[in-house]
Parts: structure tokens; C-alpha cells; sequence
């Protein structure tokens, strides 16, 4: 039993980190994205894959680790540690920006976009703004590793959610041919 647990781990670690790069490179795009409409898109369009990679992580992990054999539950857990070595080395990216790049960028951009034309000519929108300045300036006010953590417990929690969606597709059970 110890011997599952090292692997799942140790397994979960490598694939964790492959994720981490993963949301490292797509997180950079949506700060820029907010400049540029395209990256913006693609940042969406990428975050659309992580349930993709996920599975096929978890369908790698399966064929060459178990031996083709898997249930659900060590699926589960497999994703789960997974993802959350993924939050973990992406929340070392998001504390590094935060606290030494992004300047209130984000937020301000927010505040721009909130404050533009656009949303200003549509009835009905005022209480909706109010709400979104509110909460602007609620993100205003924390800090870096706030914000930080605020955004790891988000990944965790959706993944985990996740997971339980993807691990059903990943369960195969060997059945014996002697039957």
C-alpha cells in the first residue's frame, strides 16, 4: 500500500509540474491579453485544454505505471495531487507577479474597462458596475500572497470538481480471459 502511494505521488509530482508550466505560460497571456484582444482569447482557448491534459496525464499514468489498470478512486487521487502540485508551482508564478510586476495593472484595467462608454450607454447595468467596483476595490485591498492563495485554493478547488468528472473516463479494469 505504501508502494501506491510513493508512485502516485512521485508520478504526480512529474506530471504536476508539467502542468505547472502549463498554467505558468497560459497565466503570463492574461495580463497581456488584456492589452491585446487575440491573447486574451487564447488564454480562454488554453484553460479549455487543461481538462484534456488532465485525462491524458491520467491515461499516461495508467498505462505505464498500472499496467493498464486503474479504479476510479486511485484515479481520482492521482488528479487531484496532480493539479494540486500544478497550484502549487503556479502560486510561486502568481505570488512572483503580483508582489514584483504587475503594479495594480490588472485592477486598473478593470477599473478602465468598468469605467468606459461602453458599459455606461446600457440601462439596467448600474447595479451590476456597483457590484463589480465593490469587488474591485475588495481585490484592491489584499496583498500579494493573499491574492496568491486566493487563487491556489480556486485551482485546487475546481480541479479537484474536475476530477471527479474525468476519472470515470479513466478507469480500466483488465478482465481475465479465462472466463
Amino acid at each position: 500500500m505504501a508502494d501506491n502511494r510513493i508512485n502516485i505521488q512521485k508520478h504526480a509530482m512529474s506530471f504536476g509540474t508539467y502542468m505547472g508550466l502549463f498554467w505558468i505560460a497560459k497565466f503570463s497571456l492574461f495580463p497581456l491579453g488584456l492589452a491585446n484582444p487575440f491573447l486574451l482569447i487564447l488564454f480562454f482557448g488554453l484553460t479549455l485544454v487543461v481538462p484534456f491534459m488532465g485525462y491524458y496525464y491520467a491515461r499516461m499514468f495508467r498505462d505505464k505505471v498500472c499496467g493498464g489498470e486503474i479504479r476510479f478512486l486511485r484515479a481520482w487521487i492521482f488528479m487531484i495531487f496532480m493539479y494540486m502540485f500544478a497550484a502549487l508551482l503556479t502560486a510561486m508564478a502568481h505570488y512572483i507577479y503580483f508582489r514584483f510586476i504587475d503594479k495594480g495593472f490588472i485592477i486598473n484595467t478593470y477599473v478602465e474597462i468598468l469605467d468606459s462608454d461602453a458599459f455606461a450607454n446600457i440601462s439596467g447595468m448600474e447595479k451590476y458596475i456597483t457590484q463589480w467596483k465593490e469587488v474591485v476595490n475588495v481585490i484592491r485591498s489584499m496583498t500579494p500572497i493573499e491574492l496568491t492563495l486566493n487563487l491556489m485554493s480556486q485551482n485546487v478547488f475546481y480541479c479537484t470538481v474536475l476530477s471527479l468528472v474525468i476519472a470515470p473516463f479513466v478507469v480500466k479494469k483488465i478482465t481475465s480471459k479465462d472466463n
